[in-house]
């Protein structure tokens, strides 16, 4: 029987320091809602080469906390971004892929060339070369996929204007790549030859990939469902990435392209949904590598002695890029927020801007001391992105916030009812206020909710709720009454007891989750609280018994005595002195 030793100096050691940050780093960070991002990047730089994998030699017991071999971590890094572009064309489909052909071919090409342009004109004047500024300028000019699209998504509006920006760098990646070899010193021209033949060979892998992948997917998946394994299931969803990335890698392209491709052909399948769930966890921890990777990369000594021109390089790039960014996103008709916060979030560098780095860097058009500098400002705005979402997240709503301030009622003197929380439950209260002639106003702090609300010809504004200032400018001292329908219920509850406190004799309605909420919110000074759960589930019931062809007499009575059941247990729990009102008829019948 063979014997098998275990080593921190083994592949399997660094395996369990990755999965021992993995179990420490996502519940930590999850419990108070901070990316996880942050985190990975944060162990990468604690246990990597430049942290105590320095002291391994003084203290050799760190070895077993430290990872031992960067460059063995590679792979797994690469092997996250490719299931993550993947994952991106679960999540799309060959029309919507059409349908944003322009945008990518558009506005992805215009934000890589003029963002390109703009740095290296800046490096230029720096005194830069020519070439060594092209160089610089592609490099920088990229942004990173495998951190943007977890932040912003592929649905939202910033997403959806990131996703079209990025798939276009990562498609112009390899023609950028050989562009650097052309500018190369002693480049004798041929790789104009070998860019025109690694792109023809490119589309002919993608066009096998797409003939044989729509008529063999569906097939290879049925087997592997009939046989009801997930293991087999699991095993031909990466056999289906890794054969399209090895297909597109073998002739040149990037490995994210049949990635990419892989996503799509599945998602016109009826698997996908079945492929983006058994996918996920793979693709969640292997990202996860890559991050470690990233904050490995980060030699503090280094930032520490250099610490002023690596922070003004780190910020300019980021100045420029979202200023360019933000500025072509606007002049396409995105708005002033969407634009903003899709320029800011993009505003690092890439993960990619260490391969072009390493290409500009091995056809000498930079020096290795200057790439290597440039690698530290990368590694560094790789860390800080999840700050700049937050932050793009915060300015957009306040540029938002500024283009709506001129929005108030007609009659500043008129009653109207305030509407907090604009989603379909605000909009369908607004709807019956409108077809009885009621005024109001709703108030949102989703912008993007609030801008289609407005466009729809709602009387709603952006804001927040919270905000003394913002309850003021609603007028709610001329209001008849406040309707909340927010769907986070300790916010809604502090916000009832905010009102109760300024407002004592303002009637306010609120939306309740369910029996216990609706308790919880009239101890908060709520003068009614509709558990939307309740009236929903008995409504359902109703249909059924009626269905299942129980008297309409008896359907009707036990449905009143069931809700009476409920009256009481939120009179009780919620200190009431009498039963709460919780249907519409009830109300009806005592006002007559």
């Amino acid at each position: 029987m063979a014997h098998v030793s275990f080593s921190p100096s083994t592949p399997l050691g660094d395996a369990l320091v990755i999965l021992g940050a993995a179990g420490i780093v996502i519940p930590v960070f999850a419990r108070f809602r901070i990316t996880p991002v942050i985190g990975f990047i944060l162990v990468g730089l604690l246990v990597g080469p430049y942290g105590l994998g320095r002291h391994v030699a003084d203290a050799p017991w760190l070895a077993f906390v430290t990872i031992t071999d960067a460059q063995a971590l590679a792979p797994f890094a690469e092997f996250g971004i490719i299931l993550l572009l993947f994952s991106v064309g679960l999540e799309l489909s060959f029309d919507r892929l059409w349908a944003m052909r322009k945008q990518v071919l558009g506005l992805g090409a215009a934000e890589l060339l003029l963002a390109a342009l703009a740095l290296g004109v800046g490096l230029k004047l720096m005194g830069q070369s020519a070439a060594g500024s092209i160089g610089l300028g592609f490099a920088l000019s990229m942004s990173s996929t495998a951190l943007v699209l977890p932040i912003a998504g592929s649905t939202t509006p910033v997403g959806r204007a990131a996703l079209a920006m990025l798939l276009f760098e990562d498609l112009a990646l390899v023609p950028i790549i050989f562009l650097l070899g052309a500018l190369a010193p002693r480049a004798e021209g041929a790789g104009w030859m070998e860019l025109a033949q690694t792109l023809g060979y490119g589309a002919l892998v993608v066009a096998v990939l797409m003939v044989f992948g729509r008529y063999l997917l569906p097939h290879l998946f049925a087997q592997a469902a009939r046989t009801k394994s997930p293991e087999l299931f699991l095993s031909a969803s990466l056999l289906v990435v890794i054969v399209a990335a090895l297909a597109t890698a073998g002739v040149g392209l990037s490995p994210i392209v049949g990635a990419l491709i892989a996503g799509l052909l599945i998602a016109e399948t009826e698997y996908h949904t079945e492929v983006e769930g058994i996918t996920a966890p793979f693709k969640g921890l292997a990202l996860g590598v890559f991050l470690i990777t990233v904050g490995m990369s980060i030699d503090l000594a280094a930032v520490a002695r250099n610490w002023v021109m690596i922070i003004a390089a780190t910020t300019g790039v980021v100045v420029v890029k979202a200023v360019v960014m933000a500025g072509i996103l606007h002049l396409t008709g995105a708005r002033r927020g969407v634009a903003t916060e899709a320029g800011i979030l993009m505003s690092s560098p890439s993960e990619t801007t260490l391969i072009v780095l390493a290409t500009a860097s091995g056809a000498s058009l930079i020096a290795p001391s200057t790439a290597q500098f440039w690698q530290t400002v990368t590694a560094l705005g790789l860390t800080v992105t999840p700050l700049l979402a937050w932050a793009g997240r915060r300015l957009a709503r306040r540029v938002d916030a500024a283009a709506q301030q001129g929005l108030e009622l007609d009659e500043k003197s008129a009653p109207h009812a305030v509407i907090i929380g604009f989603g379909r439950v605000g909009q369908l209260v607004a709807d019956m206020l409108k077809a009885h002639d009621k005024p109001y106003m709703g108030i949102d702090s989703d912008p993007d909710l609030i801008a289609g609300a407005v466009r729809q010809g709602y009387r709603a504004t952006f804001g927040e709720a919270s905000s003394s200032h913002m309850l003021e400018r609603l007028g709610l001292d001329r209001a008849n009454c406040v309707i909340l329908t927010m769907d986070e219920p300790r916010t809604a509850q502090r916000l009832v007891k905010k009102l109760r406190t300024q407002y004592p004799d303002l009637p306010i309605l609120a939306r309740a989750r369910d029996t216990v909420h609706a308790a919880a919110m009239y101890r908060a000074g709520a003068t009614h609280a509709i558990p939307e759960t309740l009236e929903a589930t008995l409504q359902l019931s109703e249909a059924v018994l009626v269905e299942l062809g129980v008297p309409m007499g008896f359907v009707i009575a036990s449905i009143h005595e069931k809700r009476d059941e409920y009256r009481e247990v939120i009179m009780h729990d919620g200190g009431l002195s009498e039963k709460p009102k919780l249907k519409s008829s009830t109300l009806r019948e005592r006002a007559g």
